[in-house]
């Protein structure tokens, strides 16, 4: 199981192992080949569960899920993909059931100007700083957009993923991708245009 923690060093002979090499070890039940995987495709992974659950807490729960999901499931994986694009599927997964189950206990609003601030990135109103603002708002509105669109649009604009790898984490038809992200980025763009104007 996934700790967390960084592994020792791999022998010299794996250093320059590719992901299907390790793959193919990891799957023969070999469990340094899974942590090298894992090590290997951790920061990016995080990366996109932070972009989609919005916080960092959430983000290494939905890591710790794609990880232990991977080690159930690595000995039925085809490699029809590629590692990361079937860890990314199992990410996502985890991330939109995250989300639903964030929507069902929504938090009671802040009434705490300490918690306001820490929040907002504000104190009193008066913004901090104005790149801190403009990030902290970005990221409110991708977070405000429907999990299927804020899908999309991470996978493509946060990863640069193909069309066609999105399909693949997201087990939906390229047309499907395409729709949604023309829809998403109509919604930024709306948004947008509300905070400048």
């Amino acid at each position: 199981m996934y700790d967390g923690r960084r592994r020792s060093r791999p022998e010299i002979g794996h250093l320059h192992e590719t992901d299907a090499e390790l793959l193919r070890r990891a799957q023969r039940g070999d469990d340094e080949a899974f942590h090298q995987l894992v090590d290997r495709h951790a920061g990016g992974l995080f990366k996109l569960a932070f972009a989609l659950v919005g916080n960092a807490a959430d983000a290494e729960d939905v890591m710790q899920e794609t990880f232990l999901g991977a080690l159930k499931t690595i000995r039925g994986f085809e490699r029809r993909s590629s590692v990361k694009t079937w860890l990314c599927r199992i990410l996502s997964k985890r991330a939109a059931r995250c989300h639903r189950t964030k929507r069902r206990h929504a938090a009671v609003p802040m009434e705490n100007d300490t918690e306001r601030t820490v929040a907002t990135g504000r104190k009193g109103g008066i913004p901090t700083s104005d790149a801190v603002d403009a990030r902290l708002d970005m990221t409110e509105m991708i977070g405000a957009l429907s999990a299927e669109h804020r899908e999309v649009v991470v996978l493509r604009e946060l990863e640069g993923m193909s069309y066609a790898e999105i399909a693949e984490v997201l087990n939906v038809p390229i047309g499907t991708v395409e729709s949604r992200l023309y829809r998403a980025r109509q919604e930024l763009r709306s948004r947008l245009e509300g905070y400048l104007t």
